[in-house]
């Protein structure tokens, strides 16, 4: 019997998992407990997850996030997300330099080898693409501890010719086959301040391996707290540019996704894309608690700038919001734990919807109910 999203879930997998020791719900001694399985949500996409299907730029592995607890917080490189994988005609990485030109003195090559030999920890940042939505199960979000070089250490030494340029950062961005679901275009404009600020870096490793084609080896750039489709793959060239240039084909394509004001035309008019606090249920447990039935509703929270204080939980729309017990996240980045215990009073159909209420944040995606998640309860 299917009890989650694409796996088959028993007391036996479940406790082998270390899900039910998340130490998140406690009960009083002598209470008798019975794991009954997973809920199912309803509603979303059908296709598997942590499952690599198609090539290219229409590539995608969905996470399959009912699988995090607190002793699986990082997300396995082998189940992280693919948005787009490695074009077949990606060179190999022996021979793999990054140009840098534009407005310096003279054109800068810096080999893959070099990065390698300087890089170090870079801590656990999650990573979530701005179109991680409910067809993909929300499944465009994971969470590795990487390795590699701060792109002001790159950069730091290179004469420029100008006080007020920008830096792109470009990918390698050719494909044997025509893509029935993206645009080609892997670039981003940056000013010098929001590489500083988010403390991006280029990425050689993740969770103690070499990064894989799929995810962007031979190096990567990561921004932490700024939305995938920043954190360019294959970097091959860096460009300083005019503060005047032109927004690139990936910012204008990602505009309404990263909640621009329109599609501006020039890159300074972007506002940096980052990731809004978020908060969304992972897996609905059903449990026998002293012969009555009882749920609980396990969760993320993500996103934002600083730690949420209290998160709020309703079932339906026409219901008022209830605090979330022992909320305790102490970073932003990457993600935080949460449960609630529900006791629905009927059957029938729900809406999980979040939302913040200590700090006072803009959550504009968690607000629009972007990550409501809806489960069918047949008993209670």
């Amino acid at each position: 019997m299917h009890y989650g999203v694409g796996h088959p879930w028993d007391r036996r997998h479940f406790l082998k998992q270390g899900v039910l020791l998340t130490g998140t719900w406690l009960l009083p001694a002598g209470v008798r407990t019975r794991f009954l399985g997973l809920v199912p949500f309803i509603g979303e996409g059908q296709a598997p997850v942590n499952t690599r299907f198609g090539e290219e730029l229409d590539c995608r592995l969905y996470t399959d996030l009912s699988h995090i607890n607190e002793h699986r917080l990082t997300t396995p490189v082998n189940e992280f997300y693919i948005r787009t994988a490695a074009s077949q005609l990606l060179p190999g990485a022996a021979q793999w330099t990054i140009a840098i030109d534009g407005l310096i003195d003279h054109p800068v090559q810096v080999s893959v080898d070099r990065l390698r030999r300087s890089a170090r920890p870079m801590g656990r940042h999650l990573m979530e693409c701005a179109g991680n939505v409910r067809l993909t199960r929300f499944g465009l979000i994971s969470v590795a501890d990487w390795a590699g070089v701060p792109v002001t250490d790159v950069l730091k030494d290179i004469p420029q010719k100008t006080t007020d340029a920008r830096v792109l950062i470009s990918g390698f961005d050719e494909y044997a086959t025509l893509s029935k679901t993206s645009l080609p275009g892997a670039s981003w404009i940056f000013s010098p301040e929001d590489l500083q600020t988010t403390k991006a870096f280029f990425a050689t490793a993740m969770n103690g391996q070499p990064l894989t084609r799929d995810h962007g080896a031979p190096v990567r750039l990561v921004v932490p707290g700024w939305y995938g489709c920043s954190c360019i793959k294959w970097v091959n060239r860096i460009v300083f540019t005019e503060n005047e240039a032109e927004a690139t084909s990936q910012m204008r394509e990602y505009a309404v996704r990263t909640l621009q004001d329109g599609a501006p035309q020039l890159a300074k008019d972007f506002r940096p894309p980052t990731i809004d606090p978020a908060a969304m249920p992972i897996r609905i447990e059903k449990w026998l608690v002293n012969s009555k039935l009882q749920y609980r509703v396990i969760g993320l929270t993500w996103g934002g700038s600083e730690p949420i204080r209290t998160l709020s939980i309703r079932f339906n729309s026409n219901e008022d919001f209830m605090p979330v017990p022992g909320l305790k996240q102490v970073k932003n980045d990457p993600w935080s734990l949460w449960s609630y215990p529900w006791s629905p009073k009927q059957p029938g159909t729900y809406a999980i919807q979040l939302t913040i209420t200590d700090p006072p944040v803009l959550a504009r995606k968690l607000d629009a109910g972007f990550y409501v998640r809806k489960v069918y309860i047949s008993e209670t």
